[in-house]
């Protein structure tokens, strides 16, 4: 009898920490235009809290192209972001207020060396290594969203 309630004690402590993992964000449809007037779409998923934001891809071992994690902050700063914790290699693109591209960078999976913005910005767009440069996207370019 005790061992059952002790088992079920440690059950309803740790659901809470489950349901973490498991939460779904929501997801936006980005536009990404280029310099040339052409656009490209890629589906994000939304970190807003400090906790989504904070947990953003870790874990993940899959992430697939034409897909990403938008961070929105609630100001303009100096963003910094690293890979702990992180199996899949990531792009990283730091965005100003406007939206504007003002820094791309590719990340080390696990990788605890911080990856710096060269300016203060509002948002960081994450999407699998290498897919800015497949599609075309550089500095400069817009995202923008509803």
């Amino acid at each position: 009898m005790k061992k059952n309630l002790l088992i079920l004690a440690v059950f309803i402590l740790a659901l809470p920490f489950a349901s973490c993992k498991t939460k779904k964000l929501a997801v936006k449809e980005l536009t990404i235009t280029r310099a040339d007037g052409t656009t490209i779409p890629v589906q994000a998923e939304i970190a807003k809290t400090e906790e989504e934001r904070s947990h953003g891809f870790m874990e993940r071992k899959k992430i697939p192209d034409g897909t990403g994690m938008l961070f929105i902050f609630d100001r303009d700063q100096i963003l910094s972001f690293w890979m702990k914790n992180t199996p899949h290699p990531l792009s990283i693109a730091y965005l100003d207020s406007h939206g504007k591209i003002r820094n791309i960078y590719d990340m080390t999976p696990f990788s605890l060396t911080p990856i710096v913005s060269t300016v203060s910005v509002r948002y960081a767009l994450e999407v699998p290594q290498g897919w800015f440069e497949k599609v075309g996207i550089k500095t400069g370019d817009i995202v923008s969203w509803e």
